[in-house]
């Protein structure tokens, strides 16, 4: 019987043969991430072992959630996690002004290869399947655990086959395409399965597109998302891994659940509305939806590309008079970068704040809180009720083409509007 891309990393982590669906291994692992919330935690589990860490190379820790530190508390938090670094010497910590939002960070440093296995204790890890890596999210326990064994256990996952066809027509990108899949199969359709991409379409995706898109294999419950590797895979990584690493493919006759079948050329902008992200609707069937605020960036939607989407609509325009729009840089390299090309000034120009790499307003940590009432635009990839802020908020989740749009508009609205 053959297998699945998340069956052959699996199985070559575990030291056997063959895995099934199902199984239960032990896994060795490739790295281990954490950030401000959840490595404190991880700390004193790992404190209790009294053992040093397995590698202090094969860890990363990046304050992200809550930094630049927004309150005393945050501060403390991040603290701890600086202190653990020194102390153990870890080689990737990321500092405030070196660092960025761990999923944007860890890929664009080169920190992910096909093949590997990466663990964080973090729920969109799951993102770095874009790079044919199995990556998930697990616990603070774990992680605690992982950084002493250098290994994980884990039930093998079953998967459901997406299969691709056909190019993304223009102002549509990969937010699109997982909110369409998440709006098909529901945010349990995949509940703890591998989601797995194949199909001509692929090769129509950019990585900004694949990472966007296995970031939110989570929100339909999937165990990870992963794209199979091709000259795509390849141009990316050149001049970031140079280290050896082993792509899988699945094989002809790997078994899946189901196979769910996405032309990418049928596709239009969509937006998820409040408080899943399976509510999604085509924005030209949104209706008139004021909006308060639009928020551009996050792990999800932070990357250069997609700067450079809201900066092609925000260009020449003005931020409507009801809105505050933020935008959020992913990593400090997408932040000069989109200053070189312009970006930054044409967002200040059309009335947007930028901000320093963070979290921030996703998880409704800071820059961005919504009072009661309020709605947002956002790239993030939550709308759970009280996401952003007060429990009586509402968050509508889209890409950037939308977003931006939106912002100018003052509702929710399409970039062909503008």
């Amino acid at each position: 019987m053959g297998m699945t891309m998340t069956e052959k990393i699996l199985a070559r982590h575990a030291g056997v043969a063959s895995v099934s669906a199902g199984d239960l291994i032990v896994s060795q692992v490739d790295l281990i991430l954490g950030n401000d919330i959840t490595t404190p935690p991880a700390i004193v589990e790992f404190n209790k072992i009294g053992r040093p860490v397995f590698n202090p190379e094969k860890i990363a820790l990046v304050p992200d959630h809550f930094t630049p530190n927004k309150d005393i508390r945050s501060a403390q938090m991040a603290k701890t996690v600086k202190e653990f670094a020194r102390k153990h010497k870890i080689k990737h910590y990321f500092e405030v002004g070196r660092m960025g939002i761990e999923h944007v960070l860890l890929p664009e440093v080169g920190l992910v290869a096909p093949g590997e296995v990466i663990i964080g204790a973090d729920s969109h890890t799951c993102t770095y399947g874009a790079l044919n890596a199995f990556a998930t999210g697990i616990g603070s326990t774990d992680m605690g655990a992982a950084m002493v064994t250098g290994k994980t256990w884990f039930k093998v996952p079953s998967a459901i086959r997406v299969e691709l066809t056909g190019k993304l027509p223009k102002y549509v990108t990969g937010k699109d395409v997982i909110l369409t899949l998440i709006g098909m199969i529901g945010v349990e359709g995949a509940r703890y399965q591998s989601i797995e991409f194949a199909g001509p379409g692929v090769a129509a995706l950019s990585m900004t597109d694949r990472l966007t898109i296995c970031n939110m294999a989570i929100e339909a419950g999937g165990k990870n998302g992963i794209f199979p590797m091709d000259e795509i895979t390849a141009a990316y990584l050149k001049g970031r891994v140079e280290r050896p690493f082993a792509a899988v493919e699945a094989d002809g006759d790997a078994v899946y659940e189901r196979t769910v079948k996405i032309d990418l050329s049928a596709l239009e902008p969509v937006v998820a509305f409040p408080h899943l992200p399976e509510n999604v609707r085509k924005v030209k069937e949104a209706g008139d939806v004021a909006i308060d605020q639009v928020v551009i960036g996050s792990c999800t939607n932070g990357r250069l590309e997609d700067l450079a989407q809201a900066a092609e609509i925000f260009a020449g325009r003005q931020v409507h008079e009801r809105v505050r729009a933020i935008i959020i840089p992913g990593s400090q390299t997408v932040y000069m970068e989109a200053m070189e090309k312009g970006y930054i000034k044409t967002f200040i120009e059309a009335g947007c704040v930028v901000s320093t790499p963070t979290c921030g307003p996703c998880l409704g940590g800071y820059m961005g809180i919504l009072a009661e009432g309020e709605r947002a635009v956002s790239t993030t990839n939550r709308n759970f009720r009280g996401r952003m802020g007060h429990i009586d908020s509402e968050v509508y989740l889209s890409g950037p083409y939308v977003a931006a749009a939106s912002a100018v508009c003052g509702r929710i609205a399409g970039p062909e509007e503008v």
